[in-house]
This record gives structure tokens, C-alpha cells and sequence, in this order.
């Protein structure tokens, strides 16, 4: 649910940095340009720093929530991870058979006892 969230919100601080940097002229004019009314309200150079600082703003906001999904996202994975090996822990011990299976019994032998020979002193 969460990540969802951030999802959105990256996709919607997207659009509003492409929008602002579409409204900026490349020359620095940008929207004071376009709109005279702006030019008497706020001046150029104000609509201009406020274009800046809404550019930079909306990168660094685009930058947390991508980190911040990306530690969301591992930490579902990890999640994830984990319940399928449990999953599979669980499948392979259902997979054991019923029954124990006990080795067929070897025959037995008696060993009969072997006379040595005393060593000898190779010496001597």
C-alpha cells in the first residue's frame, strides 16, 4: 500500500518537473515572457528564481521517494523471499514418505580368530 503511494507520487512530481521545465525559456524569459501580467506582480527575476527553486525542489522530492521505494521494495522482497522459503520448507516435508525406511539387515558372519606369527627382530 505504501509503496503504491510513492509510486504515485513520483509519477505526479514528474509531471509537475516536466511542466516546469517546459514553462522555462531556455534564454531565462520563460513564463514572464509569455504572460505580461506576471512581469508587473512578481518581476522577472522573481518568477524566475521561483521556476529555479520549484526545479530543484521537485528533483530532490523525485530522488527521496525513489530511494525510499527502493528500501520499501526490499524490504517486501525480503518478505516475500522468506514466505516462499517457507513455502518450499514446508512442501519438502510433506513430500516424506509415511512409512521409515529401515535398511535391510546384512548377514552375519562370524569371523574366526586368525593365528599370528611373533615378530621377529630382523636384527638378529
Amino acid at each position: 500500500m505504501l509503496y503504491t503511494i510513492i509510486i504515485i507520487l513520483i509519477i505526479i512530481a514528474a509531471i509537475l518537473l516536466g511542466i516546469v521545465v517546459l514553462a522555462q525559456n531556455a534564454k531565462g524569459g520563460g513564463v514572464t515572457s509569455t504572460f505580461s501580467a506576471s512581469n508587473q506582480i512578481m518581476g522577472v527575476r522573481k518568477t524566475t528564481d521561483f521556476m529555479e527553486k520549484a526545479t530543484w525542489t521537485l528533483a530532490i522530492i523525485i530522488v527521496v521517494l525513489s530511494f525510499a521505494s527502493s528500501i520499501i521494495s526490499g524490504s517486501i522482497n525480503r518478505k516475500s523471499a522468506t514466505q516462499e522459503v517457507g513455502s518450499k520448507a514446508t512442501q519438502a516435508v510433506s513430500e516424506v514418505p509415511a512409512a521409515p525406511i529401515i535398511p535391510a539387515a546384512a548377514p552375519v558372519t562370524t569371523a574366526e580368530p586368525v593365528e599370528s606369527e611373533p615378530l621377529s627382530n630382523v636384527d638378529e
